[in-house]
């Protein structure tokens, strides 16, 4: 195999931002082994990107899915300079540094020095009023605390409450870590989430030491565009630039929208793919790239599927609004304010993304983002508009006394979106696909359901993987 022009049919299942970065990769590492790739993406809805899309409205940019991505994980970065976009990236305001959380109804500034919920200044750590003093001093043992014996996995809310105690947990930890996943971290992987928190525990003996030491680690690098060290990056147009980007450099791959991938067959020398509307599509390598649910209804034929079907997926939904900055009062000093769950509201969290992302308002309006639904609270996400509106507005009205009238609202729901890795996730995963060679060789899976949920971790997959194809060739 190899000859020059030697070509090769490839299925990928799932447009969304892995299925892209895949084909992207794909066509780049094969073309570097002289082999020509047909890239055929299925796509199950009417668009490609998956839960990335931005919304251009009266001078506003809003974003209906994810709004930005963590700068230190570098693969969106990369591909964004592959695709020559660079030059678009924006970074957080520098001014909008500060989060709020919210205890007894009220918002209360984060500590300076939390590093993923985790306490590195312990002066800022003790002078918070966020955690009662019993609840510190019981932070404090994380110095004087065995390490755990054994490497099996446990699960992030378990090990946060080991360490830490169960009040920085529910108070501090819990509302950052779990917002990332909309999940609840006594069902969630450490492992699969946060790994370097266990590192930190064997290494140091303790979590808080351990991600003391670490932060000397440099912050993001400065991108030669420009961009200010910022935790968070995005595009100034739109997160949706880096997907239009991708469609345009894979102009000669073959797009399937509104095609469901129903049965994978295997033949002789290689597959076909069949689609629910009657196609069959040859495949010498096929790519699952979809939520786990629709990998395990494609996989079950020929594998157990069993750890397919436990990783649940949360709804949530998102509702921006829209104001006139003379029409609201208060303090607007930071980049949002996060709700533990012991608060009983409705709304999870609350970005002030006109203050946190200057490009995405003009000047004398201000743009709020408000999020519902987490793991075991998802019942709001489906209430009719006017409903969830309510909610979110009364909850603005009892935390920052916003009264006026939206300009509008966008609201967006996200059903079955945010993967919760159980515990056990990284073994179950890796024996999974083992499984997945030996049974049916050229057929991957790759995703959010496996190595991380992030946007970048989505591309590093995808570049992984299609790296892996070439070099099997």
């Amino acid at each position: 195999m190899g000859t020059d022009n030697e070509s090769r049919n490839i299925v990928i299942i799932g447009g969304g931002l892995t299925g892209l970065s895949t084909a992207f990769y794909i066509k780049k590492s094969y073309q570097n082994k002289g082999i020509v790739p047909n890239i055929t993406i299925v796509e199950a809805s009417n668009r490609l990107g998956g839960k990335i899309e931005s919304l251009h409205k009266d001078g506003f940019v809003i974003e209906k899915g994810p709004d930005s991505f963590l700068a230190r994980k570098t693969a969106m970065i990369e591909l964004a300079k592959e695709l020559e976009i660079d030059h678009e990236l924006v970074s957080m305001n520098p001014n909008a540094k500060k989060t709020y959380i919210v205890k007894d109804k009220k918002l209360h500034p984060m500590p300076a020095g939390l590093i993923l919920g985790i306490p590195t200044q312990l002066s800022a750590f003790l002078s918070t009023g966020l955690i009662s003093w019993p609840g510190k001093l019981r932070a404090l043992m994380d110095f004087v605390l065995p390490r755990k014996k054994g490497t099996e996995d446990e699960s992030l809310g378990a090990f946060i409450s080991r360490r830490l105690g169960p009040e920085v947990l529910q108070n501090l930890t819990e509302p950052l870590l779990a917002g990332i996943y909309a999940g609840d971290t006594h069902h969630l992987s450490l492992k699969a989430t946060f790994p370097q928190f266990g590192v930190m525990e064997q290494q140091h003996g303790s979590l808080i030491k351990g991600m003391s030491s670490g932060k000397k680690t440099p912050t993001p690098m400065e991108t030669h565009t420009g961009t200010k060290r910022s935790m968070f990056l995005t595009f100034r147009q739109g997160l949706q630039s880096l997907i239009h980007a991708l469609i345009h450099d894979l102009a000669d791959t073959t797009v399937k929208l509104e095609t469901k991938a129903t049965t994978i067959h295997e033949l002789e020398s290689g597959y076909q793919v069949e689609t629910d509307q009657g196609e069959m599509l040859p495949a010498d390598d096929v790519v699952i790239t979809t939520p786990a649910f629709a990998a395990s209804s494609l996989l079950n034929p020929y594998i157990d599927v069993t750890v397919l079907d436990q990783i649940n997926y949360v709804s949530v939904a998102n509702v921006v609004l829209a104001f006139d900055k003379s029409d609201l009062q208060g303090l607007f000093d930071g980049s949002g304010f996060l709700v533990p769950r012991k608060e009983g509201l409705d709304i999870t969290a609350c970005t002030w993304t006109g203050v946190k992302w200057l490009h995405t308002s003009p000047e004398d309006k201000m743009l709020l983002r408000c999020y519902i639904g987490r793991s075991g609270q998802e019942q709001n996400v489906f209430l009719p508009d006017e409903e969830l509106i309510a909610l979110v507005r009364r909850d603005l009205k009892g935390l920052m006394n916003i009264t006026a009238e939206p300009l509008f609202t966008e609201i967006t729901r996200l059903p079955e979106s945010m993967p919760q890795y159980p515990v056990g996730h990284v073994e179950k995963t890796a024996q999974l696909r083992t499984q997945l060679s030996a049974r049916l060789p050229h057929v991957h899976i790759t995703g959010a359901a496996f190595d991380g949920v992030g946007l970048p971790d989505c591309i590093r997959q995808g570049k992984e993987l299609a790296e892996q194809m070439a070099n099997q060739l």
